[in-house]
């Protein structure tokens, strides 16, 4: 099943960044076809007689951990049929595909249909789901990007964001509003961007020989950890959101590449779950890449590439990648405002798997919540509105949670490496990133899916993840 998905993950890269236009339909047929292979073998009826047998095994803490992933996995795959599982990859590759250029055209009305198909069979498998575990739809969905993460813990996480939030937006923004600050000047020449790019990841540390960087519509890591694709896009009015969007996938390649390698293929050597994995993201991006530290190192890269500019000062560097801004784009957004996104996504989300909304009430629901949380008004534009993350097309329901989950993990991090290595930022300032990454890797990567992520958190920073590290952080550095 792992040489299976290995495939899958590469035809799923080649699709988004290599494929010629005319592949599409072929090429989601061959998913599809493979994804119900696996789908086959992991609901193999042998397999209930064979995991009875294997508990009684004398088995060493890893293999007991690799048993009960198994079993998890197991579980979740028997939850649906096959058909579903077909039924699902088709419409999803279908609708991201076409999402591609109806979202370049604003073009609400056409991409609603596919939308609604989509949703339609998610709904069907959250029922299955909810049905075999005893959870409501949203939260079986959530399982599968969240493992043990109930919907009252987002409810209580988001709650609390939302009493502080704002008023943190409203006191950076009005800290920062009579700042003097250079923008760059472009344009910038996309392989210029790409080659820089690809500098930057090697001094993060990925290895090129067990993995690649190339451009997509929206930037993701996949591929296997013995083979990590990474893709980013490149803006030539924009040079540091396509920089800092490449430092953020690095984080989940190096993740990828540092998982227990004597445990590869394996379901104990795969992440933890989705907000674990975007910890490292953003730590690399955010913990690391937003820091003096980082930008220090950056500017002088940054001339060189493209000519010296008093924009590319260390000092001008900081203030434009500690800059917020209320924007209608997550990707692009800051780290205070970012939150803001993923609760909007999360409060129409939730309800659109349960049933209580329909596709057709996502764009006043959007519009709504954009003023709320951030003052903005979206209404008639779907591009930079609900049309853009491609999590919904591709019938990822449930994952947005994970994003700001792995924010406050990352800040929790930092925190407990602070605590563990006193010098840290002295090392970190003379541009030796070496303890950081050492620490990342010893208490997260090649600890794999060993532990739960409450647990993993006890063992890496004394405690299960507490909120207050991401507050914190984000005072110290922006107030």
């Amino acid at each position: 099943m792992h040489r299976f998905n290995h495939l899958l993950a590469m035809a799923g890269w080649d699709q988004a960044a290599k494929m010629p236009e005319k592949g599409n339909e072929a090429r989601s047929e061959a998913i599809a076809e493979v994804s119900t292979l696996i789908h086959g073998m992991m609901t193999d009826p042998a397999l209930s007689t064979k995991f009875r047998a294997a508990e009684d095994e004398e088995l060493n803490e890893d293999q007991r951990a690799n048993l009960r992933e198994m079993k998890i996995s197991w579980i979740e795959a028997t939850a649906i049929p096959a058909e579903i599982v077909t039924r699902k990859s088709i419409a999803a590759s279908k609708c991201e595909h076409a999402w591609r250029t109806q979202r370049k055209n604003n073009d609400w009305k056409s991409f609603a249909p596919n939308l609604r198909e989509v949703v339609a069979i998610a709904r069907e498998e959250a029922a299955m789901r909810g049905q075999m575990t005893g959870l409501s739809k949203y939260e079986a969905m959530l399982q599968l990007y969240e493992p043990g993460m109930t919907v009252q813990q987002i409810d209580s996480l988001f709650g609390d964001l939302r009493t502080w939030l704002p008023g943190l937006i409203d006191k950076v923004t009005e800290k920062q509003k009579n700042e003097a600050v250079i923008v760059p000047q472009g344009p910038f020449a996309v392989d210029k961007q790409h080659a820089l790019s690809t500098r930057i990841v090697k001094l993060l540390g990925f290895d090129f020989e067990a993995g690649r960087l190339d451009l997509s519509t929206h930037p993701f890591c996949g591929g296997v950890p013995e083979d990590v694709r990474m893709t980013t896009r490149f803006s030539e009015a924009d040079l540091l959101d396509g920089i800092f969007g490449t430092v953020h996938e690095t984080g989940h390649g190096r993740y990828e590449q540092g998982l227990p390698r004597e445990w590869l293929g394996q379901p104990i050597a795969t992440a933890t779950s989705m907000g674990l994995h975007e910890s490292q993201s953003l730590s690399f991006e955010n913990q690391l890449g937003r820091s003096r530290h980082f930008v220090k190192r950056l500017a002088p890269m940054l001339a060189e590439t493209f000519g010296d500019q008093s924009a590319f000062e260390t000092e001008n560097l900081l203030k434009l990648v500690s800059r917020v801004k209320r924007g209608f784009i997550r990707t692009a957004s800051d780290e205070v405002t970012y939150p803001a996104h993923i609760i909007l996504r999360y409060s129409i989300e939730r309800p659109l798997i349960e049933g209580e909304i329909e596709v057709d009430d996502i764009p006043a629901l959007w519009d709504a919540g954009m003023k709320e949380l951030l003052g903005i008004d979206t209404r008639g534009n779907f591009k930079d509105g609900p049309m853009q993350d491609i999590h919904w097309p591709s019938g990822m329901i449930g994952y947005f949670p994970s994003y700001t989950l792995g924010a406050m993990y990352a800040a929790q991090w930092g925190a407990a490496m602070r605590k563990a290595i006193p010098d840290l930022d002295a090392q970190l300032a003379d541009g030796n990133w070496t303890a950081m990454f050492k620490w990342l890797e010893t208490n997260v990567w090649t600890q794999g899916r060993r532990y739960s992520s409450n647990d993993l958190a006890k063992r890496a920073s004394g405690e299960t993840l507490n909120a207050i590290h991401f507050r914190r952080h984000l005072e110290a550095r922006y107030l």
